[in-house]
C-alpha cells in the first residue's frame, strides 16, 4: 500500500506565505514525477507545479514566480512554498505522484487534499 499524505495547509492573509508537504510511504520502489494539483469550490483540478525526479519543473503562468516545488529524494517528499498569496488561491490542495511499488505497478497516487484559505 502506498500513502500520501499533505500537511501545512491553513488560512493566510493576502500576500503572506504557506509551506505545503506531502509525504509518500509505504511499499515504494521508486518515485518519478510529483506534482501538486488545486481545486477550487465550483471548479476543476488544475495543475499548480510538478517537478521530475531529475528536478525539472513546470509552473503555470498564474502561479509562476510566486510558488516554488522542491523535492527530498531520501524522504520522499514533496514541498510547495507559496508565496504573495491572492484570495484566488484560495482551494484544496492535493499531491500526485507517479510511482513504481515494489510489487511492480506503476501508477499515479494522490493524497487526501489539504485546504488552503487565503482571506483578509
Amino acid at each position: 500500500q502506498v500513502q500520501l499524505v499533505e500537511s501545512g495547509g491553513g488560512l493566510v492573509q493576502p500576500g503572506g506565505s504557506l509551506r505545503l508537504a506531502c509525504a509518500a510511504s509505504g511499499s515504494i520502489f521508486r518515485i518519478d514525477a510529483m506534482a501538486w494539483y488545486r481545486q477550487a469550490p465550483g471548479k476543476g483540478r488544475e495543475l499548480v507545479a510538478s517537478i521530475s525526479s531529475g528536478g525539472d519543473t513546470v509552473y503555470p503562468d498564474s502561479v509562476k514566480g510566486r510558488f516554488t516545488i522542491s523535492r527530498d529524494n531520501i524522504k520522499n517528499t514533496a514541498y510547495l512554498q507559496m508565496n504573495s498569496l491572492k484570495p484566488e488561491d484560495t482551494a484544496v490542495y492535493y499531491c500526485n505522484a507517479n510511482l513504481a511499488t515494489r510489487d511492480g505497478y506503476n501508477r499515479y497516487y494522490w493524497g487526501q487534499g489539504t485546504q488552503v484559505t487565503v482571506s483578509s
